[in-house]
């Protein structure tokens, strides 16, 4: 409970210099993620690495493949990824515009990434997670779904832009398929996709939808599992098997590792933020390895 405390009220502080472990080069990191490298060890990998603090709950002899460690950062990678989502009088994160077309979107010529999922599976909350180093951007959250009924932009720094998709399914926009069809397919900057599903019910059929749609465009995607903190372990070890699964051999274009998160215990996202940065070449980690 302390360390779900912190998030919320010391999140968007910066301790200069924080050191990272002996022998290791300090770097500026926010102080939140500096009380999280003081954590026991087995409660740090559930913060920062949840995928593989599930190993644990596997039964000996039968561990299955689950690409634990594709992309695996460094806590010195990490923190210095927090950077990039830290805001400053250098480094400004903020709400650009929101559009209904595509023609209407802001051009813009850095990378950009974007948040897509079916209604109520948490993107905005995860988006809000994602921004809580930029206190001052402002991520509306509601507990009604499809809430998003416009493309929402978001300017990181210098670094990237990241786009907020309306929600498909339940309550979707009339013109969800043309405004989101059309962005996924011709938006040139776009360089990764992240497609949310809950992890309480996994994959269902609107989500089906949308990786289809990913896959014909031979987009690279990444699927984030939502709502981590709302499942017994038994339960999220039983989903993020058969999701894996699925990546596994139903799926081209889809990143093999899994990211599975937690809007409310931050679990996961300090992995995501690095894994974005890496992805819109704003930090190289000498644990990235495609496969």
């Amino acid at each position: 409970m302390a360390a779900r405390r912190l998030w919320f009220d010391v999140g968007w502080l910066f301790a200069m210099g924080a050191e990272l472990g002996s022998g290791r080069r300090a770097y500026c990191t926010s102080q939140a993620f500096a009380e999280v490298l003081r954590l026991p060890s087995k409660q740090l990998t559930k913060l920062v690495f949840p995928l593989q603090e599930l190993e644990r709950h596997f039964v000996p002899g039968s561990r299955p493949d689950l690409h634990l460690k594709i992309f695996n950062p460094s806590l010195d990678d990490i923190a210095r990824a927090e950077s990039v989502f830290t805001a400053s009088s250098r480094n400004r994160i903020e709400y650009l515009s929101s559009a209904v077309r595509l023609d209407h979107a802001p051009d813009l010529r850095r990378p950009e990434v974007c948040f897509i999922g079916r209604s109520n599976v948490g993107k905005s909350s995860l988006i809000k997670a994602l921004f809580s180093l930029a206190p001052e951007v402002e991520v509306r959250v509601s507990k009604k779904p499809g809430h998003t009924k416009k493309m929402n932009f978001f300017k990181v720094g210098k670094y990237f832009t990241l786009v907020d998709m309306p929600g498909y399914g339940y309550r979707a926009p009339e013109d969800f398929v043309d405004m989101v069809e059309t962005y996924l397919k011709e938006r040139k900057n776009l360089m990764r996709t992240f497609l949310l599903v809950d992890s309480v019910v996994g994959i269902q059929k609107t989500d089906n939808i949308a990786i289809e749609m990913c896959e014909e465009f031979a987009l690279p995607y990444v699927m984030v599992l939502t709502k981590i903190d709302k499942s017994s372990k038994g339960h999220l070890l039983k989903q993020v098997l058969q999701i894996q699964k699925f990546v596994d051999t139903k799926t081209q274009g889809c990143f093999p590792q899994l990211f599975p998160v937690s809007a409310v215990t931050y679990s996961g996202i300090h992995l995501l933020r690095c894994f974005i940065a890496n992805i819109t070449g704003n930090l190289e980690t000498n644990g990235f390895q495609f496969s």
